[in-house]
């Protein structure tokens, strides 16, 4: 999709004890299957655009957290922060954090499954595990337009039927090497609140001081590792959180112990 479109983001509800908003209570549903993999995020504050993200793997739900990277990646996020996002698990309300809209430049922050990585190659970079993937073709979008019913939904267009006049802006394969691989984040994706937010992936960074509307972008070869060791079957989660939201949620959230 277009650049501006392409990297925007959402909104959350109850967990730690609090109370939240109808939004959030319709969105969360329980956690389905218990991750064996799970991507940490953590910023120092709400409006931190930069974070450590670390990768974690357990053999079973019993077993303990283990990092699966040797150090943590440096990333960056929205350019405005964070914002509470639409995912799994309900979270918190109030005090003056803002809920994920669109166009916001905040990253969507919460508890999230990891559906299907996007990309221009035809798979995952060498050595990868066999996560779902599928190559862009000329006619992938990912439609932003808070009117429309496909709001936050990954379409492909038939060309023999007419160009619809959104697709130039929504169209995700544009040759750009930051969009070489995205990794989606499930964020407000069951079903989609118009305006909360849409399109959020790991992706490339253009540079160390270039933030997104609300993606997680790294180094191309930090992206890479996390694409390999993605594991079928391992049902990852991406979780974002400031580290004082963290703390609050490691045990309910059943989160790994960070050293970082």
């Amino acid at each position: 999709m277009g650049r501006r479109a392409f990297l925007m983001l959402a909104a959350g509800c109850v967990v730690f004890g609090f109370c939240g908003s109808g939004r959030a209570q319709s969105q969360a549903a329980p956690v389905s299957q218990p991750p064996l993999q799970m991507i940490l995020t953590l910023a120092d504050g709400w409006n931190s655009n930069h974070a450590l993200l670390q990768c974690y793997e357990r053999a079973s739900v019993k077993a303990p957290w283990q990092p699966a990277l040797p150090t943590p990646v440096k990333v960056n996020l929205g350019k405005n922060g964070l914002a509470w996002g639409i995912g799994e698990r309900p979270v918190p309300r109030g005090n003056g954090v803002p809920d994920k809209m669109e166009g916001d430049r905040r990253a969507p922050a919460g508890y999230f499954q990891l559906g299907t990585v996007y990309g221009y190659a035809p798979g995952l970079p060498g050595g990868s595990r066999g996560f779902r993937y599928r190559q862009l073709t000329a006619w992938d979008a990912w439609v932003d337009d808070v009117k429309s019913p496909l709001y936050n939904r990954h379409v492909v267009i038939n060309p023999k039927e007419g160009i619809p006049p959104w697709f130039e802006k929504a169209k995700m394969r544009h040759g750009d090497f930051a969009y070489e691989w995205l990794l989606e984040v499930r964020h407000n994706s069951n079903p989609p609140v118009p305006g909360a937010g849409s399109a959020i992936f790991f992706h490339i960074r253009r540079g160390p001081e270039s933030f997104s509307f609300g993606c997680t972008t790294m180094p191309k070869p930090d992206l890479e590792k996390i694409l390999r060791w993605l594991k079928p079957g391992a049902f990852p989660r991406s979780v974002l959180l400031t580290r004082g939201e963290y703390q609050k949620a490691r045990q309910p959230w059943d989160l790994p112990v960070s050293g970082y």
